[in-house]
């Protein structure tokens, strides 16, 4: 039966292109009298405007999911989730993730979800932040900070528009009026528009309480779930161009505040920390005992760092390579809320430690961005990877069983149309492989390839995987 994810309409970015591109004619418009067209420039075809007119997108998939690094579950609603696409907007499930539904299409005026955040005392206030914050080299970003209040069914913009990248956001567990931005800012240039950003009434107004300066964004925040007094952020100098960036400097750092976000110490030199430049830190305090906080700190002898008395001292416990590879586009960490010796570090794949990060091993594939984990049931985890977003309700039991990631939210590098009639179109998802479609065909199945393509055409193909029979396509629409 259909999905309902599949009433996703056009989605595209500046960046990447999916294929929900394909034009069909209105054959109404070629009725219509057609007025003269303008004379054609040298090697310039004009094509008669009122054909254009006539043109409408269509959706032809693949439904495949892309990359996310937003995600978050529903404190009291199990069979509820959210995730951003950076390309598609929020999605909804609210049957397991077992289908997923576009909530944001028309009502928010930028595509790159950044940042999840649902209310664990009023679920039905869902916040996203726009922009990607996981600087890699082709990135979006976004207008600021959007508000639901009745679960994600119509959404209203809070502000930040002079900040295009949002990190994180955050919800008081009691409070759903106490909220905090991680603003990053710019993602280029230097901005006053960024650091940690608290509000007491629900968003209508906010105060920035946590600034370093211009060149350095806030990129995490961790709420002590016993205390929301106690929080933790991180700090992190860095900027992207399209053939440079840089991570790390002197305002980077880790901090903490005792007064609810009010004022803050920073703590990044505390005992045990590393010496030398900081880069990125992801920090998480874990719901079973809030004096032990964990912190993956980029840094020359960077690696896992605990403290057990809240920040006061800290001890690297796991400098494995595999969780602090390429810490610009991860540098990611979650404590479980019930162990508090059960960690999850978010890198090329998701690795977990049951022994408080001292031994690590594979929990879930894909480049990982996010993870939730149900305060009510460990079992029950969200995860956000480039391959977009899944649920399991059997964490604690390894392998965990997620659900497919079926939707159409693939970002595409390069698209192009063979010759073909019907032609198909094909293309290079983001981490994904290549695809073909047949352009006529709804979706699925994939039409086989004709047996006497032009050579131009031929070439094409030999490059790119196809399918024999709808058999042959796997459940991600990529050739088995």
């Amino acid at each position: 039966m259909p999905r309902s994810a599949r009433r996703l309409g056009l989605l595209l970015t500046i960046t990447t292109l999916g294929f929900t591109g394909a034009l069909t004619l209105n054959l109404a418009a070629r009725q219509t009298p057609a007025t003269a067209a303008p004379a054609a420039s040298p090697g310039v075809t004009n094509i008669d405007p009122l054909v254009l007119a006539g043109l409408k997108w269509r959706s032809i998939g693949p439904d495949r999911g892309g990359r996310s690094i937003a995600i978050s579950g529903v404190k009291g609603r199990p069979n509820e989730g959210y995730f951003g696409a950076p390309g598609g907007g929020l999605w909804k499930t609210t049957d397991k993730g077992e289908t997923w539904t576009p909530v944001t299409d028309g009502q928010i005026h930028s595509a790159s979800v950044g940042a999840v955040a649902v209310s664990e005392s009023n679920p039905d206030i869902v916040w996203i932040g726009m922009g990607e914050s996981c600087i890699r080299g082709n990135i979006m970003s976004g207008d600021g900070v959007y508000k639901s209040t009745d679960a994600g069914k119509t959404w209203t913009h809070i502000g930040f528009e002079d900040s295009p990248v949002i990190s994180k956001i955050r919800i008081h567990p009691i409070n759903p009026d106490i909220v905090y931005v991680a603003a990053f800012g710019k993602l280029s240039a230097a901005s006053d528009k960024r650091g940690v950003f608290k509000s007491t009434d629900g968003g209508k107004t906010w105060k920035r309480t946590l600034f370093r300066d211009a060149k350095t964004a806030a990129v995490d925040i961790s709420i002590d779930p016993k205390n929301p007094n106690i929080i933790f952020a991180a700090m992190w100098e860095a900027f992207r161009l399209e053939y440079t960036a840089t991570s790390g400097g002197p305002g980077s750092g880790l901090f903490k505040s005792t007064d609810a976000g009010e004022t803050w110490t920073e703590i990044t030199r505390n005992p045990g920390m590393p010496a030398g430049v900081i880069g990125k830190i992801g920090v998480a305090v874990s719901g079973a005992d809030d004096n032990r906080i964990y912190a993956i700190v980029e840094n020359e002898n960077g690696g896992l760092y605990v403290s057990d008395n809240q920040g006061a001292t800290w001890a690297l416990v796991n400098p494995d390579r595999r969780i602090r590879q390429r810490a610009f586009y991860y540098t990611h960490v979650t404590a479980d809320p019930h162990n508090k010796d059960l960690v999850y570090l978010l890198n090329v794949g998701t690795l977990r430690s049951t022994d408080g990060g001292k031994t690590l091993t594979s929990f879930v594939g894909g480049d990982s961005h996010e993870l939730w984990v149900d305060p009510d049931d460990s079992n029950h985890v969200l995860h956000a990877s480039d391959s977009g977003g899944a649920v399991t309700y059997n964490a604690l039991t390894p392998p965990a069983t997620f659900t497919a990631r079926d939707f159409p939210t693939a970002q595409y590098y390069h698209v192009a149309a063979t010759r073909h009639l019907p032609y198909h179109v094909c293309g290079a998802q983001q981490d994904g492989s290549t695809v073909c479609l047949g352009a006529a065909a709804p979706r699925f199945p994939r039409r086989t390839v004709p047996a006497a393509p032009s050579p131009a055409t031929s070439r094409l193909i030999r490059r790119i995987p196809t399918c024999s029979s709808p058999a042959a396509t796997t459940a991600r629409g990529s050739c088995g």
